[in-house]
């Protein structure tokens, strides 16, 4: 386990991380987190980890936060993406109108929102607000949400806009349609909205959050700037634990097998084995580095140029590819013996292939971004 975790959210996310690594094949079983770890969150400061200080929230880096997802991701991919969803949903909360937010943190601080950017749904404008409509698929950890953001196609008098609504969960259906190889436990099933009222304070207009437009006329960092925080860092978090597994498995095997002349020991040779572990800790480590660096921009306020934006949607998407070549090659070295099926490196290497397959996260759109944004800015 890389030891970098410092702060009470990182020291925290120790003892989840704990119970999350004896519930993990459980949960993949089930398919969906458990309860009690949603729980373990909500008392250990995630859902207030970037919520306003206005409302009680805490105030939190995230540079912090990396440290705490990546620490639960070295034990559970699965339960690092739910957390890392819940913590970071409340940082474009703000984009919304101050009444809704009044509302949305009413009973505190601590408020669970899961959150969907894509237009799965239409929006009808009425007397009070809007009535939503439509299907939202992949919505993790949905089932636990206080709260369930959601984005649907408005057309009105001044044409078509992309609206981001706020709903209690009370008010959808959730449909069990999850059932992946990779993140499991994440429970990302399909939310449904039929002719749900929404009024005025409870939505806003998506091109808002994505310029981190809020609502008291202050910036935040735009989404596109720090989105890839939330999808990757739990994928930094598996490699780091997939990582620390294969050193374990290598090391009792060398300590077991008594080596047979001209033959290769287990995993191929010393210097294989250690070309394995370097390299792919170099990756690693080398995937941290951008992700705080990300991190870091944000936590100081930008500055957010167009180049900037465009370079850190680069990284998340590089850091991707970087961690996931780490782990596939993890996977290859422990051979047979440490490919237990459901097993934690199993479990490693499914969880990051599937985050690797996330649209936030494609280098090929976003070296096409980055390559515009050095073409066409100062």
């Amino acid at each position: 386990m890389v030891d970098t975790a410092a702060g009470p959210l990182a020291t925290a996310a120790r003892d989840i991380a704990a119970t999350a690594a004896g519930l993990a094949a459980r949960m993949a079983e089930q398919r969906h987190i458990d309860a009690g770890l949603v729980t373990a969150m909500r008392e250990a400061g995630f859902m207030r980890h970037l919520a306003p200080a206005r409302f009680g929230g805490a105030g939190g880096t995230l540079a912090d936060l990396l440290d705490a997802v990546a620490t639960l991701g070295e034990a559970c991919p699965a339960t690092a993406w739910c957390a890392s969803l819940f913590a970071s949903t409340p940082r474009f909360v703000p984009c919304f109108p101050e009444a809704g937010q009044k509302e949305f943190w009413a009973e505190g601080p601590d408020t669970a929102f899961v959150c969907s950017v894509l237009p799965f749904g239409e929006a009808v404008p009425d007397a009070d607000g809007l009535r939503v409509s439509g299907r939202w698929p992949y919505m993790s950890a949905a089932e636990h949400a206080d709260w369930i953001v959601v984005c649907a196609r408005t057309t009105g008098a001044g044409g078509s806009r992309l609206t981001l609504v706020a709903v209690p969960a009370s008010a959808v259906r959730i449909e069990d349609t999850w059932d992946s190889v990779g993140m499991r436990a994440t429970g990302s099933d399909t939310v449904v909205l039929e002719n749900v009222p929404v009024p005025a304070a409870r939505y806003v207009d998506r091109d808002a959050v994505f310029a981190g437009r809020a609502a008291d006329g202050t910036s935040i960092a735009p989404l596109a700037a720090v989105n890839g925080l939330t999808f990757v860092v739990p994928a930094l978090g598996a490699a780091q634990g997939a990582l620390a597994e294969l050193t374990r498995h290598l090391a009792g095997k060398l300590a077991e097998v008594t080596p047979t002349p001209g033959m290769p020991g287990p995993g191929g040779s010393l210097a294989t084995q250690e070309m394995t572990l370097a390299r792919s800790a170099a990756e690693i480590d080398s995937a941290r580095l951008l992700l705080t660096r990300i991190a870091r921009l944000a936590d100081d306020g930008g500055p957010f140029t167009g180049r900037t934006i465009a370079r850190n949607m680069r990284d998340s998407a590089f850091t991707v590819e970087l961690l996931l070549s780490a782990v596939n090659r993890v996977f290859r070295a422990a051979g047979t013996g440490g490919q237990t099926a459901h097993g934690p490196l199993e479990r490693f290497w499914h969880d990051v292939n599937a985050v690797a397959t996330h649209q936030a996260v494609q280098f090929e759109p976003a070296a096409h971004h980055y390559a515009r944004a050095l073409f066409t800015t100062p």
